[in-house]
């Protein structure tokens, strides 16, 4: 039987120079969507997939990340104290349980792979989830859920696909695919930011992965790739061929939140699929539009 996927790894120890200078002093996973930050919509989704471990590979001055998920009893009790219970719910919903959040220091800036890297003594001998979340998927059904279900019935790894424009290739991992039924695609390659002309697909990789421990055996050997950096997909495109890899078209709508219009867009989507607040929201946007 396959091992079930209970932990997830968070890699938010980036410093968001794209958006300095809101992120001199707060984390850029911090900054929020409505009221959530983008690190909790991320942390909600891990636990709609049945993820019971949160392990957060952090950066200096990251320490708000710690602080948000953590329990604060005196907020708590004030918000009691005064009657506001829906804001007492909204920030006990907030908290990870006691003994399944973990905390480890990229004290380096060698990318994505490295980030990864840094949490192997936590995940151990488990598969894992990644999520980022400059990712925000906005669907139904949970990105990740969706990913753990498919997990379920091939095993092995798995990433969340998009089609992008050939002309945007070199800025993604691209899957060199050996079959796809529209749904799963069999992943017989994978190429780190290739040259639209050189790029075996449109299949891009985004923010979720479902990865086998395996992975540390090739991150280990610490081999930079593109930007000089430790790639992640670079020791992904090594397990194929000795483990199922398969790529996933989710069901649901990604905004990249890593981009200024990105995440004003993946802000008002998120506003319109409120109830408490949409119509309030399109009203006010008719002043603009």
């Amino acid at each position: 039987m396959r091992k079930p996927v209970r932990k997830v790894v968070f890699p938010v120890a980036g410093l968001g120079t794209r958006f300095l200078p809101a992120t001199k002093a707060i984390p850029k996973e911090m900054l929020p969507l409505v009221d959530r930050p983008l690190l909790q919509h991320a942390v909600e989704e891990a636990r709609a997939a049945g993820i019971e471990d949160f392990v957060f590979v952090t950066g200096r001055s990251k320490r708000a990340i710690e602080d948000h998920f953590d329990a604060d009893t005196e907020l708590n009790r004030t918000l009691e104290e005064r009657g506001k219970m829906d804001a007492l719910e909204e920030v006990r919903h907030s908290e990870i349980a006691p003994g399944r959040c973990f905390y480890t220091r990229q004290q380096v800036p060698l990318g994505l792979g490295h980030a990864v890297w840094c949490a192997r003594a936590l995940i151990g001998n488990d598969p894992f989830a990644i999520v980022l979340p400059d990712d925000f998927v906005q669907g139904k059904t949970p990105c990740l859920k969706q990913m753990v279900e498919a997990y379920e019935e091939v095993g092995g790894n798995i990433v969340a696909v998009v089609d992008v424009p050939r002309e945007r290739t070199s800025s993604y991992g691209i899957l060199d695919v050996e079959k796809d039924d529209g749904r799963l695609a069999t992943v017989r390659g994978l190429v780190e930011k290739p040259k639209p002309a050189e790029a075996p697909s449109t299949l891009s990789i985004i923010g979720r992965y479902i990865l086998q421990p395996e992975i540390f055996d090739h991150l280990e050997k610490q081999q930079r790739g593109a930007g000089n950096e430790i790639q992640l997909t670079d020791a992904m495109a090594k397990l194929i061929g000795n483990q199922p890899f398969h790529g996933l078209r989710f069901e649901g709508t990604r905004y990249d939140c890593g981009d200024k219009v990105g995440f004003i867009e993946a802000t008002l989507a998120h506003a319109l699929n409120r109830p408490d607040m949409a119509d309030k929201v399109r009203e006010m946007l008719r002043k603009y539009c």
